[in-house]
């Protein structure tokens, strides 16, 4: 991986349905800040930027990079754009620890948002393209066939996307800047909301949120406070219409976790990871995931989540911040999930801190799940 790097700020805004009292450069400005509030430095301190954003047609602004520089201390400074669709946030956090670890900068603040308050995601999806169909579904009516082929494999009973739906909810209501926090949620409540795409529920799906996130990375040289060390970057990416393609089960998902895991030195990421936080927008991910990314065998995956292996007391906590479920800002809801990562081995969690997390991984997932990215922190330098 070259130079050590490690992320010694985080800044999150509050994540909501609008938030009208900001522009972009106000949401992005006001992550950045808390991000380098939290590493005790200015912008001054900071050599490069690199921005993460979902498709520019979301919120209909070219070439967002250009005008958040100025709102991001970038005048003069090396900006550089991400953009992998849904596991974006992710892929930009790998981008500024490549320069980190490249030894190109000493610090470099990553940035991601979405204001869809001001987008029409799914119209801004379905544009005709030369020689590409338009399917007119949203990200839900994409995925529902997919899910219902994990059912079909596993044989999984109809009321795992329920259980996962109301534990990250409940992990929301101890996190403070999460956008959906309702109390008293549970099985009734969820299995009594409509049926959007089956077998997907209304409570069973992401909302549409605006917010950003932002973090700051650092050799190891320039470490300040208490950082959270990067043991391991992968980012694969497969074709969307591969002859064969396993949709369930991608291989750009297995391959990703497997470079990840080899270079932290992990052969049980059940066993030896203390916390994930893993791109889940529709609550069946959970259980196809866990099975993706190596920690159930094919087909176990939704015992785990029903015995409550996943929960915030059990033995492989997911999701603790709310996850995707809970929040959305699709360009940041990656980077949001690597953060939340570092919090953890950083401590620095609050009330949906794990208790003695000291390796934890960050994971995003993007397109037709055909982008990955994920990292492993630790509390300790690797």
């Amino acid at each position: 991986m070259g130079n050590r790097c490690a992320v010694i700020g985080v800044g999150q805004t509050r994540y909501q349905t609008r938030r009208r009292d900001v522009s972009l450069a106000g949401l992005v400005r006001e992550a950045a800040l808390r991000a380098l509030e939290d590493a005790g430095l200015t912008f001054a301190d900071i050599d490069a930027v690199v921005i993460g954003k979902a498709p520019d047609m979301f919120e209909g602004v070219m070439m967002p990079e250009a005008y958040l520089a100025d709102a991001l201390g970038a005048a003069g400074k090396p900006v550089t754009r991400v953009h992998t669709a849904g596991s974006v946030g992710g892929s930009t956090a790998l981008v500024g620890a490549s320069l980190v670890q490249g030894g190109v900068h000493g610090r470099v603040l990553v940035v991601a948002f979405e204001k869809q308050s001001e987008s029409n995601a799914t119209w801004a999806l379905t544009t005709h393209l030369p020689f590409n169909a338009s399917l007119v579904v949203g990200a839900g009516g994409y995925f529902a066939p997919h899910i219902r082929e994990y059912m079909r494999r596993s044989g999984a009973p109809g009321h795992i996307g329920t259980l996962v739906a109301v534990k990250d909810r409940l992990n929301a209501l101890k996190n403070p800047y999460a956008h959906l926090r309702i109390p008293g949620i549970d099985r009734k409540m969820v299995e009594s909301t409509p049926m959007l795409w089956e077998p997907i529920r209304y409570l069973e799906t992401c909302p549409s949120s605006d917010g950003a996130c932002a973090i700051v990375l650092a050799a190891e040289d320039k470490v300040t406070g208490t950082p959270a060390w990067i043991h391991g970057t992968a980012m694969r990416s497969e074709p969307l219409m591969m002859a064969g393609r396993d949709v369930v089960s991608p291989r750009a998902g297995r391959d990703c976790a497997a470079d990840v895991y080899r270079q932290a030195g992990i052969t049980d990421p059940r066993r030896e990871i203390d916390v994930a936080e893993v791109y889940v927008p529709f609550s069946w991910y959970e259980p196809m995931w866990l099975e993706n990314l190596g920690f159930a065998a094919e087909g176990e995956g939704w015992k785990l989540t029903e015995a409550g292996c996943t929960a915030l007391d059990g033995d492989t906590p997911w999701n603790a911040s709310g996850g995707v479920l809970s929040s959305n800002p699709i360009g940041a809801s990656g980077l949001i999930r690597f953060a939340e990562a570092a919090l953890q081995v950083r401590g620095m969690a609050g009330e949906h801190q794990v208790e003695g997390a000291r390796l934890a991984l960050g994971h995003a997932y993007g397109g037709g799940a055909q982008f990955f990215a994920m990292w492993i922190v630790g509390s300790r330098r690797p």
